[in-house]
């Protein structure tokens, strides 16, 4: 095939995924390869759009031998680095994406990669110029804005609320941009603090994290909750004998699956975000994965299930009492529930620095009452470490209905 020919193929492929057409796309990008196997901007490209499908492994393969074909392009610099940052790597995504910098250093989409994964990487002192000169450059943009809002909070430097409120001030502001923006400010205490977390924050949050989520959580912050839950329900008298219909809310990666599968005859995991659930389906240990919010899921399965466990998934609620009556109507006469919670005092609930909920463990005992339950047994918990200090909470197991 002529060059000229390729070239078109490959303006064409370059149309349809500017459309959205990814499927389309893929297919020409594809077809430029196998004329032309080393082509870099094809490999770019479709490095891309893989990322945008949500295959880091393939998307990381070929943005990489884009970069090894130029080494010196910014733009594929620049791509392979976010294709980094978000698949986890993030030493490797800031040297990366500092070597686009020194190419093209007025990019305020590779500015707030890097500042945002240098907050990531525990640095947010350092993300505060990068992320200032990404807002510069792109004023009307909301994501360099709270990028940087973000990146204050973390570094204990004032203006985090300022910069939250840009966001707010961008014309035509997408509703979950505005959500996570306000939701910010109540954490800094600067509105009021809403009835829990908004549900497309919550969604992004986790699919950032999920491909370093397993490793940070347990090398890093020493997460113990789903095998510290495991083990009291053994001490509540719940046996292990895989005879139950489990429900994991939140499952994320299926961190909490592993602990809960002993007690399972059926396993089935629930959460907000795509790619915590992809993570999840990898392990080969649950019967079924759903994506829903589980105010939404849990009224439309009632008495489906003996067990239904919620580890680190309460905190991103305020007011518990509709969540514990919906895992109460999905349980089945004499269900268990079984969930932890960050510890509070002196309010229901309260919106921590951290952008989690903490909770008075006697009003969430009032509410489970309400709800049916009985308390089979409560204790104190150290969750897991946030900047070098314990996180205390209280785990609960609950009975529902008859014995």
């Amino acid at each position: 095939m002529a060059q000229a020919a390729v070239d078109d193929i490959l303006r064409e492929a370059a149309g349809r995924h500017a459309r959205g057409e990814l499927d389309g796309a893929a297919r020409l990008y594809r077809k430029v390869l196998a004329q032309r196997p080393g082509d870099p901007n094809a490999l770019n490209l479709l490095g891309l759009l893989e990322r945008q499908r949500g295959d880091l492994p393939r998307a990381l393969e070929l943005g990489g031998k884009a970069v090894a074909a130029r080494p010196d392009s910014p733009i594929f610099l620049a791509n392979y680095g976010a294709t980094l940052a978000e698949a986890g790597r993030l030493a490797e995504a800031v040297r990366v994406l500092e070597a686009a910098l020194t190419r093209r250093p007025e990019d305020p989409v590779t500015l707030r990669n890097l500042g945002q994964a240098l907050t990531t990487l525990g640095q947010p002192a350092a993300a505060l110029a990068p992320l200032r000169r990404a807002a510069a450059l792109a004023p009307e943009a909301p994501e360099p804005w709270l990028a940087l809002a973000h990146a204050l909070r973390e570094a204990g430097e004032p203006g985090a609320a300022e910069a939250a409120r840009r966001v707010l001030a961008v014309p035509g502001l997408a509703p979950a941009v505005a959500a996570g923006a306000q939701f910010l400010l109540a954490a800094l205490g600067e509105a009021a603090a809403p009835d829990r977390a908004p549900a497309g924050y919550v969604r992004e949050l986790f699919d950032q994290y999920a491909p370093r989520f397993d490793a940070d959580l347990q090398d890093r912050l020493g997460y113990r909750t789903p095998a510290l839950l495991a083990a009291l329900l053994r001490r509540a008298g719940v046996a292990a004998d895989g005879t139950r219909r489990v429900l994991d809310l939140g499952c994320g990666t299926g961190l909490s699956g592993v602990a809960l599968k002993p007690f399972a005859m059926r396993l089935v995991g629930l959460d907000l975000s795509p790619r915590m659930l992809a993570e999840a389906r990898r392990r080969g240990i649950y019967d079924a994965l759903e994506e829903a919010d589980l105010l939404d899921w849990l009224p439309r399965h009632p008495g489906r299930f003996d067990l239904v466990a919620a580890a680190d998934v309460l905190n991103y609620l305020g007011d518990l009492g509709p969540a514990l009556a919906a895992m109460a109507a999905a349980l089945a006469p004499g269900g268990v529930a079984a969930f932890s919670v960050e510890a509070g005092e002196d309010a229901a609930f309260a919106l921590g620095p951290g952008l989690r909920y903490r909770h008075d463990p006697a009003h969430v005992a009032r509410l489970a009452a309400a709800a049916g339950f009985t308390e089979l047994v409560r204790e104190e918990a150290v969750l897991r470490e946030e900047r070098g200090a314990p996180v205390r909470g209280v785990l609960f197991v609950l009975r529902h209905g008859g014995a």
